[in-house]
């Protein structure tokens, strides 16, 4: 085995295969691309996450958009080795075991980062401590506690019995791995000859972490009660070390990290102001999102970029020639990769979508703060812009948390105006959104939808994975848009960056200013001024999809974080 690994990557999802539920949505999306990248890199580094035996869960949708959830079965020595060694951690005094499961990224040049997936379904647990590596962001804060437990802990003792034993760098995403930091804390008492940390041990393990914060949205911050943390530890050093893990009488997950963290930072430049108003007193650097451009750009592209930019997969930078590429042949490969979606949206839904109409696309998690609902705002308004200035098509797809009620209800109000639209816009709501749909739907269609209330948008990768597609974004000014939207060029923005956060005020403003941007803008731009419209689609290509790539990003984490 390979143990020349110098940074050790922690995500409580990752993104590795389409056949593999390891991931939510856009975090676990992130996390692969990076390793991807890394691995194309040749960058040292390993990761771990937990198995989810069985995923997150498929979704399903009744006639009315009302949505089930079931587990995801899936077959995991198809895809993954078992490996021999095991790990233990401690939770309410009793000992779960745990053993790995390992998968390798490959990259370009034949590179490989190991992946370490974690998983206690072994028959000397419990029953229930069996069950603990089954459901990513399942189960109640006890289950959650447990689960960031058997990451952060475990995955820190995993690693070093995998012989892992020159890390230099831990990089925790979000503060589901911030309990890593109390593992390296005992790992330093114990070089001292000391059964418990103390403060002196604070500043060395500061040394070695690494913290990005992806999420603007306060409930995105795990927080835990004392008692329960000291009851599933069994550790007095929490509520003694204060300053270092508790904020306001919990223990804040995200502070924790902040607090052992040499390097910290936010995902957008905008997420990084708002994040360092967040977290006052903490230094918040910036490193923008990027995507692995090899993995998302659509087949017909991959033969353009070939064919104009070879070396585009080695350096994504080349994609900077795309204005230069031949405005015909960009639309036959757009119009290719328009008709794989249509295919699959009219083979499921059967919309009816036809292949010269213009085509939104709006898919991601369904979350309150995303508004997936804003452009069904006005259906009057709607249907008058079809009427009057052109008829237009949109594909929707995400999923919804199962607790979350209110993102439920905004996929039956979807659905309600799918109804509703009949006969003058086509809609379809494509169900069980996973990687696969993603890269069909930002390939497929003509422009690409983002409508967040701000400034809830830590970055959004999904306009970029747009962009690598030709794809422009028509948006929200939040998250990257901030920095990728030159207007009329790369795309175009909805509203303008001043505006009240309240949302009663701020939603129909922008929904006014959407549908005047569709009306005045898109629309006459696409049916009758084709040649502009291609110049915007390689300007997304060449000034976006060129510059927002793990690729740069993870050159910024090497030269700022890492070394």
């Amino acid at each position: 085995m390979n143990t020349d690994r110098l940074i050790a990557y922690f995500s409580m999802e990752i993104a590795l295969e389409l056949e593999m539920p390891t991931y939510c949505g856009g975090l676990g999306i992130l996390a692969g691309d990076t390793l991807r990248a890394a691995a194309d890199s040749q960058l040292p580094v390993a990761a771990i996450s937990l198995l989810h035996r069985k995923g997150y869960f498929c979704q399903r949708l009744a006639a009315d958009g009302s949505q089930t959830e079931q587990s995801c079965e899936w077959p995991i020595e198809d895809f993954l080795r078992e490996l021999p060694s095991r790990a233990s951690v401690v939770i309410s005094g009793r000992t779960v075991y745990l053993r790995a499961w390992e998968y390798h990224v490959k990259g370009a040049k034949g590179a490989i980062v190991p992946v370490y997936l974690l998983d206690t379904d072994l028959p000397e647990n419990t029953e229930w401590d069996r069950r603990l590596t089954d459901h990513l962001y399942g189960g109640d804060s006890w289950y959650r506690l447990c689960q960031e437990i058997v990451m952060g802990i475990g995955g820190v003792r995993m690693l070093r019995e995998l012989g892992h034993r020159n890390l230099t760098r831990f990089h925790m995403n979000e503060g589901h791995a911030s309990l890593l930091a109390m593992e390296l804390l005992d790992e330093e008492a114990r070089a001292a000859g000391r059964e418990n940390f103390n403060h002196d041990d604070v500043e060395s393990v500061r040394r070695k972490c690494v913290f990005t914060t992806h999420t603007a949205v306060p409930a995105g911050h795990d927080m835990f009660p004392l008692d329960m943390v000291a009851a599933a530890l069994g550790r007095t050093e929490v509520c003694e070390m204060r300053e270092i893990f508790c904020c306001g009488g919990n223990l804040n997950m995200t502070y924790l990290a902040l607090n052992l963290s040499h390097y910290v930072n936010g995902v957008a430049k905008k997420h990084t102001e708002v994040s360092q108003r967040m977290f006052a007193g903490y230094q918040i650097h910036d490193i923008t999102n990027g995507v692995h451009v090899p993995t998302w750009v659509a087949p017909p592209f991959q033969r353009l970029y070939d064919r104009y930019s070879p070396g585009w997969r080695e350096d994504n930078f080349n994609l900077r020639h795309a204005l230069s590429l031949p405005a015909s042949e960009v639309w036959e490969a757009h119009a290719e990769a328009k008709a794989d979606l249509l295919d699959r949206v009219n083979r499921e839904t059967n919309a009816g979508m036809e292949a010269n109409v213009l085509t939104f696309g709006f898919a991601r998690r369904v979350a309150d703060y995303k508004r997936a609902d804003l452009f069904l705002h006005d259906l009057e308004r709607l249907k008058s812009i079809a009427r009057q200035t052109g008829v237009f098509q949109v594909v929707y797809a995400g999923k919804a948390h199962p607790g979350d009620d209110v993102g439920k209800e905004t996929i039956r109000k979807i659905f309600q105006a799918i109804e509703a639209l009949k006969g003058h816009v086509r809609i379809a709501y494509l169900t069980d959104y996973n990687w696969e749909l993603g890269r069909l739907i930002t390939a497929g269609v003509d422009v690409w939808l983002n409508t967040p209330l701000p400034p809830l948008e830590a970055s959004g990768t999904s306009g970029m994975k747009a962009a690598v597609n030709g794809v422009p974004s028509l948006s929200i000014l939040d998250g990257w848009w901030i920095e990728g939207c030159i207007e009329g060029t790369t795309g175009w923005a909805i509203g303008s960056l001043s505006r009240s956060t309240d949302p009663a005020q701020t939603t129909p403003l922008d929904a006014a200013s959407l549908y005047d941007k569709i009306e005045q803008v898109v629309i006459p731009l696409y049916y009758n001024e084709r040649d502009r419209f291609l110049d915007v689609m390689r300007h997304a290509i060449a000034l976006n999809g060129a510059y927002f790539t793990t690729q740069r990003m993870l050159l910024q984490y090497v030269l700022s974080a890492y070394f």
